[in-house]
């Protein structure tokens, strides 16, 4: 029993030392369910939570959101492990997950919550930011409509929304195949 303790000791112990050099990023993408399944299977990513971020409503619901003018979109949290993937790596696998050309939202997902924002917590994070845009600018030959917002707050959504895309996975592939996104992304990307 005492070598038993003694492995979840060194386990927790361990868990809880790294959970300290974690780190967190905030992207939106449109639908914050397609978002979470995009990154949840990333090598070095920890975690996703589906939520809201860059409006001026404190505890915003989905309502909120969505049929009030918040100034909020649809965001995901990442919990990522810097010593497996950087910011760099997450915000190239972001690019490849939208549309950066639609400024009035994301595949059939149209409105200001709805819209491809990246959010940045430090001046290197910006500087990664400015230079993937010059450089897709370059490679597309047309300007980039994503935004870059300034991070300030984050509010998780109500429980329903997390891990959607698990939960409810064939009312998501549907609503997925109904979107296009896959098709239009292909299109932009390949």
């Amino acid at each position: 029993m005492k070598k038993y303790f003694i492995i979840i000791s060194i386990f927790l112990i361990n868990h809880f030392a790294n959970a300290q050099e974690y780190k967190k990023a905030y992207f939106a993408g449109g639908c914050f369910w397609c978002m979470e399944e995009s990154f949840d299977q990333i090598n070095g990513v920890i975690s996703t939570i589906s939520g809201y971020s860059g409006g001026n409503l404190k505890n915003p619901t989905y309502q909120d959101v969505i049929y009030k003018d918040t100034g909020h979109v649809e965001a995901i949290e990442l919990t990522y492990d810097p010593k497996i993937i950087n910011f760099e790596k997450l915000l190239d696998i972001y690019w490849k997950n939208i549309d950066p050309f639609d400024s009035a939202g994301q595949f059939c997902d149209k409105g200001k919550s709805y819209r491809s924002v990246i959010f940045f917590q430090t001046q290197p994070e910006k500087e990664f930011i400015d230079k993937s845009f010059k450089k897709l600018e370059k490679l597309f030959n047309n300007k980039i409509v994503t935004l870059v917002w300034k991070f300030e707050k984050f509010y998780p959504a109500e429980d329903y929304h997390q891990d959607y895309y698990e939960k409810n996975f064939i009312r998501y592939l549907m609503y997925k195949k109904g979107c296009k996104r896959e098709e239009t992304l292909k299109k932009i990307w390949n």
